[in-house]
Formats: structure tokens, sequence, C-alpha cells
């Protein structure tokens, strides 16, 4: 089952029990990233290394 089929029956079985219709696939994308952006950059800043620049300070080394 795909997640649109499922969100499709979510919904049809929300609207029979009177409940509120599920978020459409996608919506919280955004959030989801940056939430996971930012506890990445959280953790490097408790554990002393840079919070930003890291990819870039690598991809120097390399060349």
């Amino acid at each position: 089952m795909s997640v649109t089929q499922q969100y499709l029956l979510d919904t049809y079985r929300a609207r029979q029990l009177g409940e509120p219709a599920p978020p459409a696939p996608g919506t919280r994308d955004v959030r989801a990233v940056r939430a996971w952006h930012d506890r990445r950059r959280f953790r490097a800043v408790l554990a002393g290394r840079p919070a930003y620049g890291r990819v870039r300070r690598v991809l120097r080394r390399w060349r």
C-alpha cells in the first residue's frame, strides 16, 4: 500500500468516526529536517566540535 492510499484510507476512517483528518503526507517534512539539523548542531557544540562548516573543512583537506 502506498503512502497516498494509506492517507486516503485514514481520512475515510476519520470521517466515518467523526474525528479530525490526519495531516497530508509531506506536510511536516521541513519541520522534521530542521529539527534533525538543530539536534546535530547542538550535539556538536556539546562535544566541543564546530557546529557548522565541517563539510567544507573536510573538502578543503582533501584538495
